[in-house]
């Protein structure tokens, strides 16, 4: 197992790891618990070793570089200051602000020369302690690199930096109106380079049972979370702002309560300094009479390179509407009916997901044009971005193209938490395909599509960034796995090579169902989506009156159970919305510079 935690004494935060990885190659470690232990072993001894053995000061090695502040903070940009005592080339493999365009880059590469500094605006990863920097000679071309789906660190303990096999990246020069060079894939890697790991910590602003560990940066769960508990407060049941349109919010046929859930989305996304666009699509049925069938709630920030390809954030605000005038409590009559009057998963939390980040992206310069969509009628059959994508885009604006889409739809009750049926399930066996029920952690989903083929990644590009982010950024590299079904059935594939894997709690997959409103810009648009979501038909309160807050808190809580961490609900709960919306936000980030494009439309 990789260290999640990994301290090094070092007052200078390096290690050169030469000698070491061949070390690790002759002894034969093949265990995780082995390879942690030689690393411990490696990072004490490491600056004894800089104190007997002191490298000259014209080689460009990690002890050539200083790196200021010592310290970084996770999750925000901030100005880092590198320094170097000899001629150099550094490697960044972090999202950096270009200081001309102001736009997010993925990587950099700069040239010191001894005696010389520069300043990065630099975004260190918001959920792993450590960024790790690459010390070559000045004017390198090609580097290393890690693997998609593991951290920097891993890639570092099984001796990338040698530079003899896996993964290369290539610079790519800066255009006139940059400043920082870019990197593309690559088949060189151009040899052994030197590592320094810097320390970086996240604040912690609140208490831990509150969701403190993950209460901080440019973005965090904490602040999701109170946006989520902000709009499903029963306290706030009255007609203020609007808010009261978060219960009973079904769509269509010019529901009040629809409508002024709507007002106060304009209302906040207005506020953000976006300009707010309602779309509404109507139809005139036999009686010649003119029904709302959809009313979507969109946001646009006009990209400032190319405005006419749009990158699109979505969820939809719409909740499953009542089978019949009565709707009963679960809990209660101890079966299930359909419809809910909240609707705090599904989808609340998806809504609060895309507001607060567009809050964020309000805040940036971008190549493209930023949309930030609120859907309707999604539960009736993805009417508002079906109509939207078919009619707004393709049919008004032609000269439009989506690169991506990226899907928030019932998020947060998964991984760490999100097992247990706090209240009970009446039906608590295992389903008859293995999918798991009351006493287990259920996974968090990442679908990514169009993917028709169940045996085979028809988008590798997009499989590829989701695992880029979730392996290290996001430090999710020990509970993440990729499911393909080759030599599985079509109909259970997903579930079959889940536990195969051992139930990874983290699945990445390309969905071939496509049940929410990604749906729309796959079979509308050919445009390439990825989605986050949690738990469908396996929770309880799954289009039920029980889709509470409280119920998401319950279903989270690992307090007293036989699995996860010991954490409250509100906690899991935090640390869950934390790590989906900067997921979100990284591939928003990553596709604004280069977007994903449909492998099957370029292929064929």
């Amino acid at each position: 197992m990789i260290p999640r935690k990994q301290r090094r004494c070092s007052n200078l935060r390096q290690y050169d790891r030469g000698i070491e990885h061949e070390a690790f190659a002759r002894i034969g470690v093949r265990s995780r618990s082995g390879i942690a232990l030689l690393l411990a072993a490696v990072m004490v001894s490491a600056p004894l070793g800089g104190c007997i053995f002191p490298e000259e000061e014209s080689t460009a090695n990690a002890s050539s570089l200083s790196v200021s502040p010592e310290v970084l903070e996770a999750g925000v940009f901030q100005q880092v200051e590198l320094s170097a005592n000899a001629a150099m080339s550094v490697y960044v493999p972090y999202l950096v602000i270009d200081p001309v365009t102001g736009y997010v880059q993925n990587s950099t590469v700069i040239d010191l020369s001894s005696g010389s500094s520069v300043t990065l605006e630099l975004l260190a990863p918001p959920r792993v302690d450590s960024v790790l920097l690459m010390v070559g000679e000045r004017g390198r071309e090609h580097w290393p690199a890690r693997d998609a789906s593991e951290s920097w660190m891993s890639w570092l303990v099984r001796g990338g930096d040698a530079g003899k096999d896996g993964n290369g990246v290539m610079r790519v020069a800066h255009d006139e109106n940059s400043t920082l060079d870019t990197v593309n894939h690559s088949s060189e890697r151009g040899g052994r380079v030197s590592a320094k790991a810097v320390d970086s910590l996240r604040p912690q602003t609140t208490g831990l049972d509150q969701g403190g560990a993950h209460s901080s940066g440019l973005l965090h769960g904490k602040i999701v979370y109170d946006r989520l508990h902000e709009i499903t407060d029963p306290s706030l049941a009255l007609d203020v702002d609007g808010r009261s349109g978060y219960w009973d919010r079904w769509a269509g046929q010019g529901n009040p309560a629809y409508e002024d859930a709507a007002q106060y989305l304009i209302s906040e996304l207005d506020s953000f300094g976006l300009e707010v666009m309602t779309h509404r699509f109507e139809f005139t049925d036999i009686f010649n009479i003119q029904n709302p069938e959809a009313y979507n709630v969109c946001a646009y920030k006009w990209g400032s390179e190319t405005p006419n390809e749009w990158l699109v954030f979505g969820a939809h605000f719409d909740i499953a509407p009542p089978a019949n005038a009565v709707i009963l409590d679960p809990h209660t009559t101890g079966s299930r009916t359909y419809g809910t009057r909240v609707g705090a998963y599904d989808n609340t939390a998806g809504t609060s997901m895309v507001l607060e980040t567009a809050k964020v992206l309000a805040g940036f310069e971008s190549r493209r044009t930023m949309v930030f969509c609120l859907w309707s009628g999604e539960e009736g059959g993805k009417r508002g971005s079906d109509y939207w994508t078919e009619y707004y885009v393709k049919e008004d604006h032609p000269e439009v193209t989506v690169t991506n889409y990226i899907n928030l739809d019932m998020a947060g009750v998964n991984w760490p938490g999100g097992g247990g049926a706090p209240h009970g399930d009446p039906d608590p066996q295992i389903d008859e395909d293995g999918y798991p029920k009351d006493s287990e952690v259920w996974p968090m989903r990442v679908y990514i599509g169009p993917g028709p083929n169940h045996d085979r990644l028809d988008q590798p590009g997009m499989v590829g960034l989701s695992q880029w982010i979730g392996g290290d950024a996001l430090g999710l590299e020990e509970q993440m796995g990729t499911l393909v079904g080759l030599n599985y059935t079509a109909d259970t594939w997903k579930t079959d090579v889940w536990m195969d894997m051992d139930r990874p709690e983290i699945i990445v997959y390309e969905d071939t169902t496509a049940r929410s409103d990604h749906a729309s810009f796959q079979d509308n648009l050919g445009t390439v989506t990825v989605g986050f979501g949690g738990l469908v038909d396996g929770y309880w309160c799954y289009h039920q009156t029980c889709d509470t807050l409280d119920e998401m808190e319950d279903w989270m809580d690992t307090t007293g159970k036989d699995y996860g961490e010991e954490n409250s609900g509100v906690s899991n709960l935090v640390n869950s919305l934390d790590m989906i919306t900067w997921w979100a936000l990284m591939t928003f980030f990553h596709c604004d510079e280069k977007p994903v494009l449909n492998a099957i439309a370029t292929t064929g």
